[in-house]
Protein backbone atom coordinates (compact mmCIF):
# COMPACT_ATOMS: atom_id res chain seq x y z
CA UNK A 1 0.00 0.00 0.00
CA UNK A 2 3.02 2.22 1.18
CA UNK A 3 4.55 1.78 -2.41
CA UNK A 4 1.60 2.04 -4.10
CA UNK A 5 1.27 6.08 -2.67
CA UNK A 6 4.50 6.64 -2.96
CA UNK A 7 4.41 5.57 -6.70
CA UNK A 8 1.50 7.93 -7.22
CA UNK A 9 2.92 10.91 -5.49
CA UNK A 10 6.64 10.27 -7.15
CA UNK A 11 4.37 10.93 -10.93
CA UNK A 12 2.10 13.87 -9.23
CA UNK A 13 5.81 15.35 -8.43
CA UNK A 14 6.94 14.63 -11.98
CA UNK A 15 3.90 16.17 -13.57
CA UNK A 16 4.14 19.40 -11.37
CA UNK A 17 7.55 20.13 -12.17
CA UNK A 18 7.20 19.34 -16.20
CA UNK A 19 4.13 22.16 -15.54
CA UNK A 20 6.89 24.62 -13.57
CA UNK A 21 9.22 23.76 -16.25
CA UNK A 22 6.37 25.16 -18.93
CA UNK A 23 5.13 27.91 -17.16
CA UNK A 24 9.29 28.77 -16.61
CA UNK A 25 9.97 29.07 -20.31
CA UNK A 26 6.78 30.97 -20.76
CA UNK A 27 7.65 33.87 -18.39
CA UNK A 28 11.33 33.65 -20.08
CA UNK A 29 9.42 34.32 -23.20
CA UNK A 30 8.06 37.13 -22.23
CA UNK A 31 10.87 38.48 -20.22
CA UNK A 32 14.03 37.52 -21.96
CA UNK A 33 15.91 40.07 -19.65
CA UNK A 34 15.24 38.13 -16.77
CA UNK A 35 17.49 34.46 -18.42
CA UNK A 36 20.21 36.82 -19.17
CA UNK A 37 21.33 37.06 -15.05
CA UNK A 38 19.24 40.39 -14.58
CA UNK A 39 17.28 38.14 -12.23
CA UNK A 40 18.92 39.69 -9.23
CA UNK A 41 19.43 43.15 -10.46
CA UNK A 42 15.50 43.37 -11.00
CA UNK A 43 15.44 41.66 -7.36
CA UNK A 44 17.22 43.96 -5.35
CA UNK A 45 15.70 46.63 -7.31
CA UNK A 46 11.94 45.74 -6.15
CA UNK A 47 13.25 45.04 -2.40
CA UNK A 48 15.45 48.06 -2.47
CA UNK A 49 11.90 50.28 -2.03
CA UNK A 50 11.98 51.93 1.34
CA UNK A 51 8.89 49.51 3.17
CA UNK A 52 6.90 50.47 6.20
CA UNK A 53 6.86 49.15 9.37
CA UNK A 54 3.87 47.46 9.98
CA UNK A 55 1.01 49.30 11.67
CA UNK A 56 -0.63 48.03 14.63
CA UNK A 57 -3.96 48.70 16.00
CA UNK A 58 -3.80 50.08 19.37
CA UNK A 59 -6.20 48.18 21.83
CA UNK A 60 -9.03 50.01 22.94
CA UNK A 61 -9.33 49.91 26.76
CA UNK A 62 -12.59 50.07 27.91
CA UNK A 63 -13.26 51.28 31.64
CA UNK A 64 -15.04 49.08 34.64
CA UNK A 65 -18.09 51.46 33.82
CA UNK A 66 -18.22 51.11 29.72
CA UNK A 67 -17.87 46.98 30.13
CA UNK A 68 -21.02 46.62 32.75
CA UNK A 69 -23.15 48.67 29.97
CA UNK A 70 -22.11 46.62 26.73
CA UNK A 71 -22.23 43.80 29.20
CA UNK A 72 -26.16 44.48 29.95
CA UNK A 73 -26.83 45.41 26.49
CA UNK A 74 -25.94 42.30 25.43
CA UNK A 75 -27.75 40.64 27.69
CA UNK A 76 -31.02 42.54 26.49
CA UNK A 77 -30.26 41.56 23.19
CA UNK A 78 -29.88 38.32 23.36
CA UNK A 79 -33.26 37.77 25.81
CA UNK A 80 -35.09 39.77 22.92
CA UNK A 81 -33.57 37.40 20.30
CA UNK A 82 -34.73 33.99 22.59
CA UNK A 83 -37.95 35.86 22.92
CA UNK A 84 -38.26 35.90 19.09
CA UNK A 85 -37.25 32.71 18.43
CA UNK A 86 -39.86 31.21 20.64
CA UNK A 87 -42.38 33.44 19.34
CA UNK A 88 -41.61 32.17 15.56
CA UNK A 89 -41.58 28.55 16.99
CA UNK A 90 -45.33 29.22 19.04
CA UNK A 91 -46.71 30.45 15.35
Amino acid sequence: MKQNLTHWARLGATQRLRELDQERAAIFAEFPDLKRGKLAAAASAITAAPVAAPRFRKKRKFSAEAKKRMSEGMRKYWARRRAQGKAAKGS
